[in-house]
Parts: C-alpha cells; structure tokens; sequence
C-alpha cells in the first residue's frame, strides 16, 4: 500500500436539506420532552410549598403535617399497584406464550386482536364492571379467605361485604394492565432467535424447556419493561379507585375490610372539585409524590433493564 493510499481524505456526503430538517424536528421533539417534564416538576413543587410547612387543619382528615398527610395515600398507591402487578403479571407471561408458542396461526392472531382491543377498553367501563358485577361475585371468596386465612393479617377483621375492598380494585387493576405486559411481552417472545428455538428442541429438549432455556432468558428484560409499564398504569389510575372505594386515610394490609387507604390519584379526583385554599396545594403535594414514585419505579426498570441485558440471550 503506498503512502498516498494511506493518507489520501475521507470523503463526506453532502448533507441534503430533508436530513438537516428532519435531524432538527428529531432534536426539537427530544428538546419538548425534556422542558415539558421540568416545567411540569417546576409546576408541582412551586404549588405545592405552602402545603409542605403550612397549617392542614381545614384539609379533609385534618392531618397534624402534609407527611401525615400524603402518608396513607402513598401506601395504597404503591399497594394497591404492586398487588394488582403480582396477579397480571404471570397471567400476561402466560397468555403471550400461549399466542407466540403454543396456539395455532389462526387462533393466536384473534387471541392478538382480542388483547389488543382489551387494552382501549376505557378505565370507566372497567370501574362500572367491577361495582355491578366483580364486588357482588367476590364476597364468597372474601368470606372463605377469612374463614380459612383469617390468621393471615391480610384476611383478619370483619369482611366488608359489599365487596369494595382494596383487593377488589387490586383485581380490576389487574384487568386493566394485563393487555399492556401481553402485547408486549408477546412482541419480545417472538422475537427470539430461531436458531436458539431449533437448537434446544435438536438437543432433545420438550417445548417448555425450550421456552425456559431460550425464550424467557431472551425476553426477561422486556418483561420487566413491560411489567414497569403496566405499574406505571396501575399507580396512575384514577377512575376504578373513585369507583369502588369508599376510602379512609389509613395505613392497613387488610384486604378485605372496609376501611380501605385510598390512592393518590383517587384521592385527587375526589376532592379536587371542591377544595380550595391550602387544601388546593396539599392535593397537587399529593401529586408531587406520585410524580416523585412513579420517576423512582421507571428509573429502577431502566437500571434494572440495562444490567440484565448483557445477559438477554440475544448475544
């Protein structure tokens, strides 16, 4: 090779208009997302102040300080969101290796549609279902738990038998984002490398070892993505909350009593209307602490996708 070969100039495209102005619109909509999330935080934290150190004698609960405050709501977010996580989560892996794996061609793009539509149904509908149908079918089972678990500090007390508990909106919750960790999860499975399908089953292995050896170790990262979203779902979900509880600002793992801790969000929707003065701020405080829980949730599946995809199984 001589020495002009070496040292002779790289030569560079001409940047073409459409690319300058499609690279500007991309960074521009990047820039949006990023003022909107601090104007939004900005917001929250300026409105909020005067809650934080002021007097919430005429808020409704009449809390001693906004901790006191927002402490019960908090709670029942997070437990109300991690319950209904517990019972979709294993029924969307299950369902999506179903349709992907083990459902003929046909069957599993209706099981698809079918998932698909499930997931626009809106949260009103689903709160209408669960007063009408879901509290009234559950006493039974609330009943049995009691009588059969009651030594369990989740079963112990008098069962409400309405059926408007906090496990009962847990299960709607459930509903609601079991179409969401479907969809995707079902997208991540069937993403898996075919060569890493055929090499289990050429090595011996039956349909379930397959999926347990390439096709769950492949999508693990996205089910946790999928999973965070539908969290995300169920912590911000306001209208089956409003619907079903009749809420008390209490801290309690009873799961089926009728004093029930309410959310976040269901508390807003509640006594927004009618609040005004300080009791404005505390409730928009309030919001502040989703917002706050909600960021800590995403940002540890982010951290928790980043290590874990060296390991996907797509390497």
């Amino acid at each position: 090779m001589t020495a002009t070969a070496r040292t002779a100039p790289r030569i560079k495209s001409k940047a073409r208009p459409a690319d300058r102005v499609f690279s500007g619109a991309t960074m521009a909509a990047g820039v949006i997302i990023l003022v909107a999330l601090a104007a939004v935080a900005i917001f929250l934290l300026a409105e909020s102040a005067p809650a934080l150190t002021g007097d919430l004698s005429n808020v409704k609960g009449s809390p001693d300080s906004f901790w006191a405050y927002v402490a019960p709501l908090a709670f029942g977010t997070v437990w109300a969101a991690f319950i209904a996580l517990v019972l979709a989560l294993p029924l969307s892996i299950g369902i999506a290796l179903f349709i992907s794996h083990y459902a003929p061609r046909r069957i599993a793009q209706v099981l698809g549609y079918i998932v698909d539509l499930l997931a626009a149904v809106p949260s009103v509908v689903f709160g209408l279902w669960g007063i009408t149908v879901l509290a009234p079918a559950v006493v039974p089972l609330y009943n049995w738990l009691h009588d059969n678990l009651g030594w369990l500090p989740f079963f112990t007390g008098q069962v409400d038998q309405t059926g408007r508990t906090i496990l009962t909106v847990a299960i709607v919750l459930a509903v609601m984002i079991i179409p969401i960790i479907t969809s995707l999860t079902r997208e991540v499975f069937l993403q898996t490398p075919k060569l890493h399908e055929e090499a289990a089953l050429a090595l011996g292995a039956t349909r379930w070892e397959m999926i347990k050896m390439a096709v769950l170790p492949f999508g693990r990262p996205g089910i946790i993505s999928a999973a965070m979203l539908g969290l995300g779902r169920a912590l911000g979900e306001t209208m089956v909350v409003a619907m079903l509880l009749s809420p008390a600002y209490v801290i309690t793992f009873v799961l089926t009593s009728g004093q029930n801790p309410s959310t976040i969000a269901g508390n807003i929707a509640l006594n927004f209307p009618e609040a005004h003065g300080i009791a404005v701020n505390a409730l928009i405080g309030t919001g502040l602490v989703l917002f706050v829980i909600t960021l800590i949730v995403n940002s540890l599946a982010r951290w928790v996708v980043a290590r874990r995809a060296a390991f996907s199984g797509a390497n």
